[in-house]
């Protein structure tokens, strides 16, 4: 591995690749040929068993979400609120898996192959799944605030078109907020090596640190506080007055329904929460590699991942 003594001037942590730990991050010099040989040993067995749990979670992820997307088109009753909403979940995940091979491959050779458009329609596709995964759960929140708190106001609004549109704007949205990474996402050479990362105007930092704070911002902090408060509201209203309009079916089933996606949130945050902290961290503390840390980063971008392939397994409950 190259030794560097200056900080980098590209992005470490926003693209989710061990690679990019690697050949970004500087790690203190080494002081004897053994440390060497011993840190080599490690990122050739670390990068071994990283690219195979990226292809594990690659077809595990494309199975589950291909047979979500498959049952919720082929059977008209599933066409339900709830499941539009679902299947533009499991559209952006299976989205994300179709670019897990090339990270994967990424992370096997510590270099990307692929050339430049390859780097930024994986960066992009990267991008757009990170939040329009957190916006659809941040509207499926609010669907169903509006199906427990406001189940009579609610009922003209929550029509499988009205959801149809919803999920149109929800890209829309994404696409807009994701312009930074098509604009700036590009391949770099350090050492040798080619990496596919962000590449920004100028080395100061003050762009790195800018998008952090905006992908936090939006892709995180505003929508799990809308989601929080969603799931407030609705504790209050079932702790103090019950559900009382509808029939007892009808109440299970929206029961059933509410606990499914708050089971989904708290695995999203779960899987996504760390990898903001590493990002938040990359631009409030200066970050010195270890192999102990640089394990921790491999299980928090594996999470990032495993988040979507989990999905499918979830919905099932």
């Amino acid at each position: 591995m190259d030794q560097d003594n200056e900080l980098p001037n590209t992005t470490v942590f926003w693209f989710p690749s061990a690679s990019q730990f690697d050949s970004f991050t500087p790690e203190a010099p080494a002081t004897n040929v053994s440390i060497n040989i011993t840190s080599h040993h490690y990122d050739l067995t670390s990068n071994a068993i990283l690219t195979f749990i990226y292809f594990v979670v690659c077809i595990v992820g494309l199975c589950g979400n291909t047979l979500v997307i498959y049952v919720i088109l082929r059977y008209a009753k599933m066409k339900t609120i709830t499941n539009i909403y679902i299947l533009n979940l499991a559209i952006a995940d299976e989205l994300f898996m179709l670019g897990l091979p090339f990270l994967a491959v990424q992370v096997a050779l510590v270099h990307w192959p692929f050339g430049k458009v390859i780097c930024r329609i994986v960066m992009t596709v990267d991008g757009i799944n990170q939040f329009t995964s957190i916006f659809c759960l941040t509207v499926m929140s609010v669907d169903r605030y509006l199906a427990v708190v406001h189940p009579i106001k609610s009922a003209k609004w929550r029509r499988p078109r009205t959801a149809k549109i919803v999920n149109v704007a929800v890209w829309g949205i994404s696409l807009l907020v994701i312009l930074p990474i098509m604009i700036y996402a590009g391949v770099i050479n350090n050492h040798g090596n080619s990496s596919c990362t962000m590449i920004w105007p100028d080395d100061s930092g003050a762009w790195y640190t800018a998008f952090i704070i905006y992908a936090f911002i939006l892709g995180f902090l505003v929508p799990l506080t809308i989601i929080c408060l969603c799931y407030l509201f609705i504790i209050i209203k079932v702790k103090s007055s019950g559900i009382r309009v509808g029939s007892s079916k009808r109440k299970r089933s929206e029961k059933k329904v509410t606990r499914m996606v708050s089971i989904v949130v708290a695995v999203f945050i779960f899987c996504w929460l760390p990898f903001y902290i590493f990002n938040v961290s990359s631009v409030s503390v200066l970050i010195v590699p270890t192999p102990i840390l640089k394990g921790m980063f491999d299980f928090v971008v594996v999470l990032t991942y495993a988040n979507s392939c989990a999905n499918p397994i979830l919905y099932a409950f």
